[in-house]
């Protein structure tokens, strides 16, 4: 449709005022003056380089790892055209790419990369000729872009397995790397608008911009999802450097996927991405900025409160080291290594949490560069405190200051999509400056493992009934609160099993002590497995008898193993060198006390496990976590009567000549 009536170029990623902002940071600030040359040393480094496009498009970064044990390749020297060595970081075994198999098209995952990298480039030249105003970036950055235009549909489209069909992409195997490559090439266009022929215009957008938005992109449809949240934002950069006013009404008011369908269909009422992995969440705000600035320039706020309680919500849930777990298809994600993109929610709202965030990450970025507002104030200390954030389903117990507090998440909320684990109630522990209790993440999709180990019930700190994952459910806290100085949640899993009713009550009594109690009832005897992943080493471990591993998802995965049958133990644990732990049980009843090791970032990254099993319809136990050796035991008291018919049991936590007692009743 005809050119739509917008402000002048650049329009994108900067105006004309921001530019001039930017400049003035530059005199003012050595920071800014530091970034700034060494975003020009980028942009200067490339323009005597010949302009040498990959003759394909990239593969997907998800096949690039080692077969034999998940972790990541590197790339290594090149061999050839468009060929390199294919390096596991862990056994140092080289890898040689087969593109004739999607699995193993190494070479077009490192030719992703170099697609990437161009897109980087022409954004680099375009700021460096608005800081500048020198025509050598803008035209180095023409000449990129009418390449790409000359070639963009010669490219095949594919998907990740390699078929011409609608959800690949040209220059990607995605719809999704569609998108991430095209917007920084729209941002970098915008920027050197002004300087092109109409001619070059005309054959950048009908051959490139518009192909790939209208053609590739749009046609493949993904509801609320963080990767419907990248493709809005190219169609919409797309749409607001042409003028192309059907482009934006796609990308910002599209009923079903939408910008503002995804921001009230997607964001959980704290702020949490409803996916409810972390890496994922910052993934979905770097998809949304691009948009959202971009709109703001051309007239449109979309800077709503939805948007900035994403950015409330990780300062809410962080651990205190400033990490967030690797809850779902989420690694941990640092939050000062995220804190760049908070230069813009901070210039946007004006949080004086999002500006410490800032001044405590001590680092300065791109983002600050483009956006920061003048001098931050210093850093805070934090006193960590319990809150349950029932949006997200997540109860976080905690207490003390600073990166030496201790912190406990309980995991009940909801499943998460696609991108959800079958974990509910799952427990994550932080303490004295170490994540104690493991979530396992993720690895790359197109590995074994990830199906085998990382998506299984039985790789979380949880219950896992008759060696099968749960069910997708959402939990339920049943209560919340504190108690002669003991925080605690009682929480219900859901529907995880068919006849299963799971409930786990966990109490924070001291800075080192966390106690945990367990009920599962059944509707017939089944197979219970409670199991927990430690940081660290076994020590000081009960004597056992070799235990077979069943051939299931996650359990296969367990080396080094032994049981012993008691009601009660005791487990050491070496943490590290400044930290032991001890996990104790105390039952009631025999249960069979499995240690093990599984699987950390890979499979020869070995982390201590230990599972309480027991085989009937009901199961019923306390166990806790100490810090530096106490407490001295854990014990049961036996049967309890606290009213007619209602039957339980108690027990006695001893530790510095105190008790705390745990009760279970009907």
């Amino acid at each position: 449709m005809p050119a739509q009536p917008m402000p002048e170029h650049p329009r994108l990623l900067f105006t004309p005022s921001s530019i001039a902002e930017m400049k003035d940071r530059v005199a003012r600030y050595d920071w800014a003056r530091e970034r700034w040359n060494a975003l020009k040393r980028r942009a200067d480094d490339v323009l005597d380089d010949p302009i040498e496009l990959p003759p394909r498009g990239g593969n997907w970064w998800h096949w690039y790892a080692s077969p034999r044990n998940g972790a990541p390749l590197r790339t290594g020297e090149q061999i050839g055209p468009w060929r390199w060595e294919h390096v596991s970081p862990v056994d140092g075994e080289v890898f040689l790419g087969d593109p004739s198999e999607p699995s193993k098209d190494y070479d077009g995952v490192a030719i992703s990369g170099v697609h990437s990298r161009y897109a980087r480039i022409v954004l680099d030249l375009g700021i460096a000729h608005a800081m500048t105003g020198e025509s050598g970036y803008a035209d180095k950055a023409r000449d990129v872009l009418l390449a790409y235009a000359d070639k963009y549909l010669s490219y095949p489209l594919h998907t990740i397995r390699g078929e011409e069909r609608i959800g690949g992409g040209r220059v990607g195997p995605q719809t999704l790397d569609e998108a991430v490559w095209l917007i920084p090439i729209c941002q970098g266009a915008d920027l050197i608008w002004d300087r092109l022929s109409e001619r070059d215009r005309d054959e950048i957008g009908s051959k490139l911009l518009i192909p790939a938005a209208r053609d590739v992109i749009l046609p493949h449809e993904m509801g609320v999802h963080n990767i419907q949240c990248w493709k809005n934002s190219a169609v919409g950069l797309v749409g607001f450097l042409l003028g192309d006013d059907d482009l934006i009404r796609e990308a910002i008011d599209n009923p079903t996927r939408g910008y503002r369908r995804q921001m009230e269909g997607g964001v959980l009422p704290d702020g949490v991405w409803w996916e409810g992995a972390w890496g994922y969440h910052f993934y979905t705000v770097s998809a949304l900025w691009s948009l959202t600035e971009a709109a703001r320039n051309c007239g449109i706020d979309l800077y709503g409160d939805a948007f900035r309680r994403m950015f409330e919500a990780p300062l809410n849930l962080v651990m205190p080291d400033g990490k967030l777990p690797a809850f779902n298809d989420s690694g941990t994600v640092d939050l000062r290594g995220s804190a760049p993109i908070y230069e813009l929610s901070y210039a946007r709202y004006g949080s004086e949490r999002f500006a410490d965030l800032l001044s405590a990450s001590g680092a300065t970025s791109d983002y600050a560069l483009w956006f920061r507002l003048g001098d931050l104030p210093a850093a805070t200390a934090r006193t960590w405190t319990s809150e349950n954030h029932t949006g997200s389903g997540y109860a976080v117990l905690a207490r003390g200051e600073g990166a030496d507090a201790t912190w406990v998440c309980l995991k009940y909320g909801p499943h998460g999509g696609g991108h959800g684990h079958p974990d509910k109630l799952n427990l994550a522990l932080y303490a004295h400056g170490e994540l104690i209790g493991l979530d396992p993440g993720t690895a790359r999709y197109g590995q074994p493992i990830q199906a085998g180990w990382y998506r299984t019930t039985f790789a979380h700190n949880t219950l896992t009934v008759d060696q099968t994952s749960q069910k997708p459910a959402e939990g339920r806290c049943l209560a919340f609160g504190s108690s002669d100085g003991v925080d605690f949640a009682v929480t219900q899993a859901g529907d995880i099993y068919d006849g299963v009713r799971f409930m786990r009550s966990v109490a924070l009594v001291s800075a080192g002590l966390i106690v945990v109690h367990d009920r599962i009832d059944c509707d017939r005897d089944r197979t219970l497995d409670l199991a927990m992943h430690l940081e660290g080493s076994w020590e000081q471990v009960p004597a056992g008898e070799p235990w077979s591993v069943p051939e299931a998802d996650g359990y296969r995965y367990l080396r080094d193993s032994t049981t012993r049958t008691s009601e009660t133990t005791t487990l050491g644990l070496r943490v590290s060198d400044a930290l032991r732990a001890s996990v104790l049980l105390a039952s009631g009843e025999p249960t069979e006390i499995i240690t093990a090791t599984g699987v950390g970032d890979h499979t020869e990254d070995r982390v201590p496990v230990v599972v309480f099993r027991r085989r009937g319809n009901r199961m019923s136990l306390a166990w806790c976590v100490a810090l530096n050796g106490a407490p001295k035991s854990l014990k049961s008291e036996g049967t309890i009567v606290e009213a007619v018919d209602a039957t339980g049991k108690r027990w006695r936590l001893d530790f510095g000549g105190d008790s705390v007692a745990v009760l279970d009743a009907p």
